[in-house]
């Protein structure tokens, strides 16, 4: 099969699939008023077996996001609340002593779902988000010594509150770099937050339905390694990463702004999320506006800004749209 064949079969697949995903988004924003482009980076996400890092104030239906989004899979979740004193053994699990039969079984914590919500990640002391690293990365926990695989899918959702720092920890950038998007999620419109009321003050029960089965979602992940990423794309993503480490060499005006330039797991993730992003829109083939179209939620929390740039007011995404602008797409 010559590569115009395959890259039509590719399509012909893409498209059936898109019509899938494109049926689970519908019963999001049946489900969730507004919100559109969040809902929709989650599919991508979950489409690319990634997680997610939401920040946002409170009351914006994050919680209700990804429990919906496990509805229409008819998929397990659980929300963990995260607090100062939290244990790390409250998320993995531990081993339980029964003094009736004189031996030790395994109570599995609530990582062992499908859908995790992270909520308030950062009120937790750093020893307890790192227990999240290994089931992230890995897709296991480690439990005094034994290892148990987590079930596909598997997608945290985490969430902090960006006005609020009492009381809270910095997220480890090794913990950071772990999350596939960070994704800034605003107030709705005024005529969205009429149909928010109205359908809160009226007792209106919208119920998520299942449209998809797990099986079919980790088909989907699958095929998306497959969809055709070309040299050039890759030479691209490669050229918008080394640009986040020597800003100079591509023109951008970041010299001296820049603490830390992205990993290799950022030029990773362009690549499948640029994937997931084609094939969303019915394609086999990833193009350079695939890539553009996530490089923002890949990138945000991996280019890391010194002082300097803070007292500018410069963000890193200030940044990042430079480094779109000056590196060349073929």
């Amino acid at each position: 099969m010559n590569q115009e064949d395959e890259i039509a079969e590719l399509n012909s697949q893409a498209l059936g699939y898109a019509e899938k995903l494109s049926r689970v988004l519908s019963e999001l924003k049946r489900v969730i008023v507004g919100q559109e482009e969040i809902l929709e980076r989650l599919i991508i996400c979950l489409v690319a077996d990634g997680h997610v890092l939401l920040e946002g104030v409170p009351g914006l239906a994050k919680t209700l996001m990804v429990k919906t989004l496990a509805d229409t899979l008819a998929a397990s979740f659980c929300r963990i609340q995260f607090t100062p004193d939290l244990l790390p053994a409250d998320i993995t699990g531990t081993k339980i002593y029964d003094h009736r039969t004189g031996s030790f079984s395994i109570q599995k914590g609530p990582v062992f779902h499908n859908f995790i919500l992270a909520d308030e990640i950062n009120r937790a002391p750093p020893k307890v988000q790192s227990a999240l690293l290994e089931a992230m990365q890995e897709r296991q926990v480690s439990i005094q010594g034994e290892t148990f695989h987590l079930d596909a899918p598997f997608l945290v959702m985490a969430t902090q509150n960006p006005i609020e720092s009492e009381g809270t920890y910095k997220l480890p950038e090794a913990q950071v770099d772990r999350f596939t998007f960070k994704l800034l999620i605003g107030y709705p419109t005024v005529e969205e937050e009429k149909r928010i009321i109205e359908r809160n003050t009226r007792g209106i029960a919208i119920d998520a339905h299942e449209v998809m089965s797990i099986p079919e979602i980790i088909e989907i992940q699958r095929f998306n390694q497959r969809i055709y990423a070309d040299d050039t794309i890759v030479d691209y993503v490669t050229a918008i990463v080394d640009a986040t480490r020597e800003p100079h060499k591509y023109g951008v005006n970041a010299e001296g702004l820049i603490e830390y330039g992205a990993s290799p797991r950022a030029s990773i993730w362009l690549v499948l999320t640029g994937k997931a992003h084609a094939m969303l829109n019915g394609r086999g083939y990833v193009i350079p506006e695939d890539i553009k179209a996530v490089a923002h939620d890949v990138l945000r929390h991996r280019v890391i800004l010194n002082y300097e740039a803070e007292a500018e007011g410069v963000t890193s995404d200030d940044v990042i749209e430079e480094i779109l602008a000056r590196v060349r797409a073929p």
